[in-house]
């Protein structure tokens, strides 16, 4: 990795080329999607299967889509103890921590003859992206508790998941348990683009969903873009990202970990230290080498550091922070000495760890908070997968009629300087 010294020009011009890293998509990508989503809003389970067939189970058929609940019900004779209680004690945390953001509705009557308020009520479905996982040998299980949780805690009708099958038609049983835990009522077999059109437009066997959440690749990202407004979805997310800020009483080894553990992901992420100590900074150029050597996915993590990695040696804390809200990051981790008396400096960020014993692996599983994070800068404003996302707030609006008298001039006035004379008419009408 590269020290920078901030700020200067050589500084700003790589924090330019990784603030401006994008989804990366071709446009070749773009149209191959567009016809995919226009396949299955055509041709439903038809083009589901075909998909299907030729990119994941080729035996796969209209049946075989749903997973039954003889399927459900043997998965978790297919797993370990210990993996059973790492997900309920995650589950646990996970819901705790959601529980506290539910909305309430609320009612208004502080001005006279007027009743005011907001109606809070949960979507009617929900649909969870998880991703395959190399071919459903990864289960992607924290995936199915950050999406399936919220919507159940917000009180959503009816929550499906998709996932693409295993090769065998089969979904790992891993899935299948966390699914169970999370309140998922449907599960089907079928991934990707197509997927998500699925839950968009709905077929024959997949209901149209109101609200599409979850992570996936180029196709699935680009896929709920698409779709965003033809139902709700939780964000347009990009490559993972961290970005540390450390101290002289810093572990170089625990930073250069945690870089790496964001820079395996993809060679599109991205690892940042930002840091008031040379001799960090030093160290920390040390420790990546000699644990990038170890590591199983050293090509990946060594083009995400050489493209959007870097080190950035500041004068004071005040720089630090100034550059990491500059970055709006994904993972902002702090490595210092008095963290908590900085945490007023921290504008953008979509998550933020705090201490040497909370590296972001904490989040992406068994915290509590969402791992489903703005990237790519979009923390500026836009906020973590949360029980808002399944919920819509109508607004509530009562007037008496001395309440209408009193604020009608004003009404027809406005009304009128916007030149719409029928809006004004209806309130004279009731004037009369």
């Amino acid at each position: 990795m590269k020290i920078y010294t901030y700020p200067s020009q050589a500084a700003d011009k790589k924090v330019a080329a990784i603030s401006n890293r994008d989804l990366a998509y071709k446009k070749k990508d773009l149209l191959a999607v567009t016809r995919i989503l226009e396949d299955v809003r055509k041709n439903g389970d038809s083009a589901l299967i075909k998909y299907a067939k030729q990119f994941d189970a080729p035996g796969m058929s209209i049946n075989a889509l749903k997973v039954t609940h003889q399927e459900t019900a043997e998965a978790p004779k297919k797993v370990s103890r210990a993996f059973k209680r790492a997900l309920k004690k995650a589950a646990t945390q996970i819901e705790s921590f959601h529980r506290q953001q539910l909305p309430k509705s609320w009612i208004d009557k502080s001005r006279p003859g007027t009743l005011l308020g907001q109606l809070v009520n949960p979507v009617d479905t929900a649909g969870v992206y998880v991703p395959g996982g190399q071919g459903g040998q990864t289960p992607l299980v924290s995936s199915v508790l950050m999406g399936g949780l919220p919507a159940k805690i917000a009180g959503v009708k009816q929550t499906i998941m998709v996932t693409p099958p295993r090769t065998d038609g089969t979904v790992n049983p891993h899935l299948l348990v966390a699914a169970r835990m999370a309140g998922i009522d449907s599960i089907y077999k079928v991934g990707s683009a197509w997927a998500i059109g699925a839950m968009a437009y709905g077929t024959a066997t997949i209901p149209k969903t109101d609200v599409i959440v979850g992570p996936g690749n180029i196709y699935v990202t680009l896929a709920k873009k698409i779709v965003a407004g033809t139902v709700g979805i939780d964000m347009i997310a990009g490559p993972s990202e961290v970005l540390v800020i450390a101290d002289a009483t810093a572990n170089p080894d625990y930073i250069a970990a945690d870089l790496l553990s964001q820079a395996e992901h993809d060679p599109l992420a991205s690892a940042i230290l930002v840091t008031d100590s040379m001799d960090i900074a030093q160290a920390v150029v040390q420790a990546v080498q000699r644990q990038l050597a170890s590591l199983p996915r050293k090509e990946i993590a060594q083009q995400s550091l050489k493209r959007f990695g870097a080190i950035f040696a500041v004068p004071d804390r005040p720089r630090a922070f100034e550059l990491a809200n500059r970055f709006a990051p994904e993972h902002l981790e702090l490595h210092i000495a008095d963290p908590f008396e900085h945490i007023g400096s921290i504008r953008n960020a979509g998550a933020v760890f705090v201490g040497p014993y909370t590296p972001e692996p904490v989040g992406d599983y068994i915290a509590g908070p969402n791992h489903v994070l703005p990237t790519a800068g979009t923390a500026r404003f836009a906020s973590a997968l949360a029980v808002d996302h399944f919920i819509k707030k109508t607004s509530l609006i009562h007037y008496s009629k001395a309440a209408f008298e009193k604020e009608a001039p004003d009404i027809i006035c406005l009304a009128e300087i916007e030149g719409l004379d029928a809006h004004a008419n209806s309130v004279k009408m009731r004037l009369r």
